[in-house]
């Protein structure tokens, strides 16, 4: 029987599966394969991560401890990636940031293929969930992938599906997100839309890895590209005294033609900050320059800057100079209701606060501590909102609107209010808009 056979049945009954990256696109996908009754090998490089879901314990807000409890016997959580050869299916979920130079980083990439190389066995499907720049499977990953002495194509498989997951979205999960596939062959293409099929209601596949790669760029760039004309309509607004918030309610009556993009004060999140940059960066490769998706770029980059304007601004017409100035930010996620900080742009404010001699606390409800993190060396810890601490601030700065705030305890106990999400009334004597 050939090797694409064989792990045809193999899917068709419970084929191990080996998930490479267990953070908030790796861990959820881990279980919903052992809600299907796979037998799951979960890797992260990370020993604290491999420690508390052996131990049943989450480290993300909107996945339970109790829903990993109820799969345990399906997990296998390690960091020894040498467990490999356990699995017939090994999705690889690692990140793919930018260099200080805004150049694309493979590194996490790359290392995960070479550390594979001498546990590939034959019949195995490998698929790549990472998001960046086409041909990167192709030109990167299938040459360290055959490595091993394989050919993918015919011992083993190659395919690549980007994630999309949407951390705090209650309508969307996993399972019913369409899933865009692309394989290296015919056969590559058949395996991996076979093993997502299982998980996940609807498969959607195209012709090639490089399309599945630039299907993912366009989706975020798009809500790149939104998100920088609307925040450039607020600063065009905003000198002309008109409520964007206002005007984005009255245009999104229009029943067509319109999608409404909501500014900000700046982006976040993994995917939207960063995989503009994959694509201008390969497209140098073929003498294009990607005009409209850099300043779309620099426009979203600026917002933090004109957020801090903003906060200066506040302070001055209160005669209070931002140096030595009590500030409260409110909220360190990248968006509202989540726990992830990841290219936050409030953590960017924040540091541009305290450099300009602010005294700066945080409040989020879903994040309790801020540390050593890549670009944050700060340890802040959140505070409680009360009545009493409001009131010691000078200037209180919403940077992500969780539901979870009491914004009329907020409204009323704070001296000066920075809005940078529309969240409070105009009409705030104390607020400004951000």
């Amino acid at each position: 029987m050939s090797e694409y056979k064989n792990l045809i049945k193999k899917i068709n009954s419970t084929a191990n599966i080996g998930i490479i990256g267990l953070g908030y696109v790796g861990l959820p996908l881990a279980i919903r394969f052992a809600e299907e009754q796979h037998r799951v090998f979960g890797f992260d490089i990370d020993p604290k991560k491999v420690k508390l879901l052996n131990a049943s314990s989450s480290y993300i807000k909107h996945i339970p401890n109790s829903r990993i409890k109820k799969l345990k016997a399906f997990f296998t959580f390690t960091s020894d990636i040498s467990n490999i050869e356990n699995c017939d299916v090994v999705i690889v979920c690692v990140p793919t940031p930018l260099t200080k130079n805004r150049e694309p980083d493979l590194s996490f990439l790359k290392n995960t293929a070479n550390s594979m190389v001498d546990h590939i066995k034959k019949g195995q499907l490998f698929c790549i969930e990472s998001t960046t720049f086409p041909g990167t499977t192709e030109e990167i990953m299938l040459p360290i992938i055959e490595k091993s002495g394989f050919e993918v194509g015919k011992d083993i498989f190659l395919a690549y599906s980007p994630e999309r997951e949407d951390p705090g979205n209650k309508n969307y999960s996993t399972s019913n997100i369409p899933k865009v596939v692309g394989g290296i062959t015919d056969q590559c293409l058949n395996l991996a839309s076979k093993i997502y099929s299982k998980v996940i209601n609807e498969v959607v596949k195209v012709s090639s890895t490089q399309t599945a790669e630039m299907t993912k760029l366009l989706e975020n760039i798009y809500r790149s590209v939104n998100i920088g004309l609307v925040n450039e309509m607020k600063m065009v607004a905003d000198k002309m005294d008109i409520d964007i918030y206002e005007v984005i309610n009255a245009a999104s009556t229009k029943p067509f033609g319109y999608t409404p993009y909501y500014p900000g004060p700046g982006l976040g999140g993994h995917c939207i900050p960063i995989d503009p940059f994959y694509l201008t960066w390969k497209a140098r490769e073929f003498d294009i320059h990607t005009r409209f998706i850099e300043l779309a770029g620099e426009v979203n980059t600026h917002m933090p800057f004109w957020v801090i304007e903003k906060v200066i601004n506040a302070l001055n017409k209160a005669k209070k100079s931002i140096n030595g100035a009590k500030i409260l930010v409110l909220g360190v996620a990248y968006k509202k209701n989540v726990d992830d900080m990841r290219e936050s742009p409030a953590l960017h404010i924040i540091n541009s606060l305290i450099n300009k001699g602010g005294q700066v606390d945080y409040a989020d409800p879903h994040i309790p501590e801020v540390k050593n993190l890549r670009t944050f060396k700060h340890s802040l810890k959140s505070i409680k909102l009360t009545k009493s601490s409001l009131s010691k601030y000078d200037l209180v700065l919403l940077t992500t609107d969780h539901d979870a705030f009491n914004y009329k305890l907020i409204q009323e106990n704070s001296r000066l209010i920075v809005d940078s999400r529309g969240r409070f009334s105009k009409k705030l004597k104390n607020l400004t808009r951000a």
